[in-house]
Order: structure tokens, then C-alpha cells, then sequence
């Protein structure tokens, strides 16, 4: 029997419960036209936590990031070798932009750039072919000359977007972010295959260690909506990891507040990622989420 296809109604309705249910999850790699593959292929996520990410304080410890990420990246990939894993994604003639995100109240963790910086170099790029920069890409040497892409942002709730993700951490490639803010920023893939990052993204990650679930205004930040989830979503599709990271939002909200609480404005940039621009999967049923570490309190 042909499966009825999804529509935003339906979105709309699941996003309500995605803790169990799985609204969204995308498919597509690196910008590219993913829309080509077969409507029954998979992506792959990798979600990693380890409790011992933070300190007492709040701190992230290096050592154990870099154990996370290199257990991510072998699980992705399907390597027994982290250095073989990046090598699969990163050749030594690339020139490497770092994309992070700088807003103070929950920035990329400086840790995580380091480790990126490291691995990347450890694939033989030389130091001054490796940029990282979030609001200066566009005029960033690096950057305009970039090969390759990566991807780290928190996950956290946005104003206009819903929820800022690795889909919305590409704004800054365009010269006039807020034009793309109508309709809960509805159309932020269409920024994927713009030049400057068209097929270039080698690697998303949607820091997930002590998420914002909830927040009013453009610039609100409280710590009672954070929690060290201690986390880290993976994946070469951008739009499976946000959708991914969505549903964990969205059963922490149902959870602390004890009732379905759907994000406001609606994250329904993630879905038109998937089914407008075919940036990548929406669909639950076709990622294939690899859960590694820490389980207790996962929430998917």
C-alpha cells in the first residue's frame, strides 16, 4: 500500500508530540540537491552523551569532548579510527571554514573549535587554510576561499526561528540576515545551495550539552530553561540532525512543564528544509538514529 505523504497539517499536528512520535527529520548531505535520492534511503545520526562533559561549574572538559566527538564521528562513518573517519571527509589540499555561533549566552564551546581544529589539521591541512568565524564569513579570507565546511551551533529556542539549528546557523552567508525571518524563517535552506556553501559541508554537529528548551523575546535567556543534557547531535545531513534535536527539545518541554507545550513560534523551517527545498529528511522513519553513551534521561 503506497504510504500517504506527509503534509504540513500532519507536521504540525506531530510536532506537538514529537517526544515519542518523530515529526521531523531530514535527509540531504552538504547542501547538495538530496531530493535526487530514493524516497526510501536513510541518513544517519549519531546523538552522544557522556555525564562527566561538564564539571561541577558548568565547564566543558576537553578530554572528554574529544572522546565524544571521536566516538561520533567513527559511528557516522563507520570507521574503527577517528583520524580515518575525518579523513573520509577531509583531504589535506581543502581549505577549511569552521562555521560556530557566538551568541554570548550560549556560544560553540570553545572546546569543541579546538578539537574541529585539531582533527582537521591532523587530515594534513596546514593551519592557514583553517578559518573559524560565525558573523564575519562573509568577509572572512578563509572563508571565501573555502573548500569545506563545518558545522557546530547549539540547539537552543529562537524568536524567529523557532529553534535556532544547523540549518539557521548558515544565515550569516548572506549579506542581510533579517530579510530571511518571514514566516518563522520558512525558507532558510534556500541558503544551502547559495555558492558560497553549496555541497561544501562536510560535518554537522548541534551541540545539545545544556540546551535552551524555552524562551520569550529575541535575546532571552534564563538558566532555569537550560539542563546538562550533555549531548552532541551528529550528522552530514543538516536537517536529520535539527529535526533530531527538535523531538529532545520538545519532550523536555512536555516533561518540565507537564503538558504538550509546541515552541512559538513553530520550528517549521526544519520541515520546508525537507519538503520544499530537499535539503534533507524529515521523517523519523527514515534516519537512522544511532544512540551511543549516557542513555538515562535520553527523551528519544
Amino acid at each position: 500500500m503506497a504510504r500517504k505523504p506527509i503534509t504540513r497539517r500532519d507536521f504540525l499536528k506531530v510536532a506537538a508530540v514529537l517526544p515519542v512520535a518523530g515529526a521531523l527529520l531530514p535527509t540531504g548531505s552538504d547542501g547538495q540537491e538530496s531530493g535526487k535520492k530514493s524516497a526510501g534511503s536513510r541518513v544517519k545520526v549519531v546523538l552522544i552523551r557522556d555525564r562527566d562533559v561538564l564539571d561541577d561549574k558548568g565547564r566543558v572538559r576537553y578530554e572528554v569532548m574529544e572522546r565524544m566527538m571521536d566516538r561520533a564521528v567513527c559511528g557516522l562513518l563507520g570507521t574503527s579510527s577517528p583520524l580515518e573517519a575525518w579523513g573520509l571527509m577531509i583531504k589535506a589540499e581543502d581549505t577549511v571554514g569552521i562555521k560556530t555561533n557566538v551568541w554570548n549566552y550560549l556560544p560553540t564551546p570553545k572546546e569543541l573549535e579546538e578539537y574541529l581544529k585539531k582533527r582537521v589539521m591532523g587530515c594534513g591541512v596546514p593551519e592557514d587554510r583553517i578559518g573559524i568565524s560565525d558573523r564575519g564569513v562573509l568577509n572572512h579570507p578563509i572563508f571565501k576561499k573555502a573548500t569545506a565546511l563545518i558545522n557546530a551551533r547549539p540547539g537552543r529556542t529562537h524568536h524567529w526561528s523557532g529553534m535556532g539549528t544547523c540549518i539557521k546557523n548558515y544565515i550569516m552567508f548572506v549579506p542581510r540576515p533579517w530579510e530571511w525571518h518571514a514566516d518563522s524563517c520558512a525558507n532558510l535552506a534556500k541558503i544551502w545551495f547559495l555558492p558560497e556553501v553549496k555541497g561544501k559541508t562536510r560535518l554537522n554537529i548541534l551541540v545539545m550539552l545544556t540546551p535552551l528548551f524555552h524562551g520569550i523575546g529575541p535575546h532571552h535567556f534564563s538558566k532555569q530553561y537550560v539542563w546538562p543534557y550533555c549531548g552532541l547531535i551528529v550528522s552530514q545531513d543538516p536537517v536529520a540532525a535539527d529535526a533530531t534535536g527538535l523531538r529532545i527539545l520538545q519532550a523536555r518541554r512536555k516533561e518540565y512543564f507537564g503538558e504538550e507545550r509546541p515552541l512559538q513560534p513553530n520550528a517549521h523551517h526544519i520541515f520546508f528544509a525537507d519538503t520544499r527545498h530537499h535539503l534533507g529528511v524529515s521523517s523519523a522513519e527514515r534516519i537512522e538514529l544511532v544512540r551511543l553513551g549516557w542513555q538515562e534521561g535520553i527523551l528519544i
